[in-house]
Formats: structure tokens, C-alpha cells, sequence
């Protein structure tokens, strides 16, 4: 994977990054990595730990406590997703979020950078591009709509990186996370969604937080929305076999549940109960195409061999 092209510029740069989820967390280390200063801001004051971080525990949703703290950032990475996975939550949780930090990194003169999901695009069914249509609506749909609209009329530069569904470390409650890891692993059957066979595009995270810090660092590219360097779209069971592969394990039987059992046979958690009304991207190809913007940021994406065994690593030292 390309490094990010902010390592070797000046150490004193300052950056903010919101939440320490999976995205927030591996772009905090990716800056800090590179000799930069973060400041990383949950509630509950988590996140890596490194010399350059700096963890403040603090809602992001109340303007006011953000007074002082994105002064002299370079960038806001806003890497906040919800309470729960839930279209309400979402609804009732994100857009007051991304305004309060809108504004007050505008008043500081910082990009907002998003990670950003495909559920926006209204053509699915067609391969996704940088300039595919994005106008889709209703539930979490219309949800990921509207943000990006509300970024688009923002006076604060903003850019919105897309990637498809996450794997790599430190990602768990995700279709390849740790319910296709974990089983994965131990050589057992794993249970995926409606068609194991649809082509359907995984994004490494570490190439999307990669592709944020390139995107931060590139004026020309701000006020558009890009995709993080993303490889040629898998099979579920595909994706399931290559980390089966990274761990030295056999192949695993792979099972399709289809999407009205879901629920009742209680395969997810309660916070993925709510992924009916996204079946659409398991029943037939849902792929998405990054060739523009590995272009546009001179990245690409990691081998798939080299973000398995990557992903398998970091399951295991996590389990341990």
C-alpha cells in the first residue's frame, strides 16, 4: 500500500480526528505514523496510544465544546457512525454531529474529511463510479443521501471518500468482520448473506484511511466525493476463502441465509437486524469501480493476500 503523502512533511501539523472506530483509529495511526500530531476526540477518550496522539474525551455534537479544539488543524477527519445501525439513530445522531463540526472547523479553516458508505448511489445495480448518480432515498439510504447533500452546500471544505463493505484490522461488527473471520480462522462453516456467490466489493481499511489523509493533503480535490482504493469485487465466499487462506486454515463451508430468516434465526447482532432494507447489494453484483481517484490520489489498493493475513494477524492478537 502507498504511503500516505503527508509522511515526511513538517512534524508540527496538527490533525483532528473524530471517533476511534476501526476508520477513526487507523487514521490516527497513519498520521501519527508519519510524524503528525493528532488529536483524537471520543466520548469516551479512547484511541491508540502513541507519543503524537492526544485523546480528549468529548461529545462532537455540542458546537460549543469544540470551541478551541480545531485550532490550528490542517484537517478534521469526521470519523463518527452512529450509536447504532439503525436509519432513526442515524437520522437523529449524524447530521447535528457533522453540522457541529462543520462549523467550527469552517471558522478554522480545516477540510472535514468523511469516510462515506455506497448506500447513497440509486444505480446499484450498475458498477459504481465517481460519478454515478447518488440520489437514493429513504431509511439508511436516504440518510447517507442527505448528509452528502448537506456537505455539498456546506460553506466548509469537505471530501467524502466511499468504500465499500470493511475488513482489516480492528473491524469486527461487519460482514467481513468478525462473523467471517472468527469461523474463518477455525476451519468452521460461516453463514453469509442471501447469495455467496455475487460479485460485491470489499474495501481494505487501512487503503481507505490512506486514501482520507491523500485527499486532505490535495486542495484540487476537495469538495468532491472519491473512492478509496478498492480491488476487484468478491464473492462472499471468495472473501471468506482468503482468510481461511491467510490463517492456514481449510477452506470453509459457506452457507447463504436468506434475508427473511435473518432475524428469526437470530444470525446477527441486534444492532444488524435492521440490514434487511440492504439486501438489495447481496441479491445480484454490487461493485464499485476506484480507478479515478487511485489516479487522482496515487494509491491503490493492497493485494488481497497481504490484507488477509494482515486481518487474520491482527484477530488473533486481539483474541489472545
Amino acid at each position: 500500500m502507498s504511503q500516505p503523502e503527508a509522511a515526511g512533511r513538517e512534524s508540527s501539523r496538527l490533525y483532528v480526528v473524530t471517533g476511534a472506530g476501526p476508520v477513526g483509529w487507523t487514521v490516527a495511526e497513519q498520521l501519527a505514523a508519519a510524524g503528525h500530531r493528532v488529536r483524537i476526540l471520543t466520548r469516551s477518550g479512547s484511541g491508540p496510544t502513541h507519543p503524537l496522539v492526544e485523546k480528549i474525551a468529548l461529545d462532537v455534537s455540542d458546537a460549543a465544546r469544540l470551541c478551541g479544539v480545531f485550532d490550528d488543524a490542517t484537517a478534521v477527519f469526521h470519523c463518527i457512525h452512529g450509536s447504532r445501525y439503525d436509519a432513526k439513530v442515524w437520522e437523529r445522531e449524524l447530521p447535528a454531529a457533522e453540522q457541529s463540526v462543520l462549523a467550527v472547523a469552517g471558522e478554522a479553516g480545516a477540510v472535514v474529511v468523511f469516510p462515506e458508505s455506497l448506500y447513497s448511489y440509486s444505480a446499484p445495480e450498475q458498477i459504481m463510479a465517481e460519478d454515478s448518480p447518488r440520489q437514493a432515498q429513504g431509511g439508511k439510504r436516504g440518510v447517507r443521501t442527505a448528509l452528502l447533500s448537506a456537505r455539498a452546500a456546506s460553506a466548509t471544505a469537505t471530501v467524502s471518500v466511499v468504500a465499500g463493505d470493511f475488513f482489516g484490522p480492528r473491524v469486527r461488527n461487519a460482514l467481513a468482520g468478525e462473523r467471517m473471520v472468527r469461523p474463518a480462522v477455525a476451519g468452521r462453516q460461516i453463514m453469509v448473506i442471501e447469495r455467496a456467490d455475487q460479485p460485491h466489493s470489499f474495501t481494505y481499511v487501512p487503503d481507505l484511511a490512506a486514501a482520507m489523509i491523500a485527499a486532505a493533503d490535495r486542495p484540487r480535490l476537495w469538495n468532491r466525493v472519491w473512492h478509496a482504493p478498492t480491488g476487484p469485487a468478491l464473492t462472499q465466499r471468495e472473501m471468506a476463502g482468503a482468510f481461511a487462506q491467510a490463517a492456514g486454515a481449510r477452506a470453509p463451508r459457506v452457507t447463504a441465509v436468506p434475508g427473511w430468516a435473518l432475524k428469526a434465526m437470530g444470525v446477527f447482532s441486534p444492532d444488524m437486524r435492521g440490514v434487511e432494507e440492504t439486501l438489495y447489494q447481496f441479491r445480484r453484483p454490487f461493485v464499485m469501480d476506484s480507478a479515478a481517484s487511485q489516479a487522482a490520489l496515487g494509491l491503490a489498493p493492497t493485494p488481497l493476500h497481504e490484507a488477509a493475513a494482515a486481518t487474520v494477524a491482527s484477530w488473533r492478537d486481539q483474541e489472545q
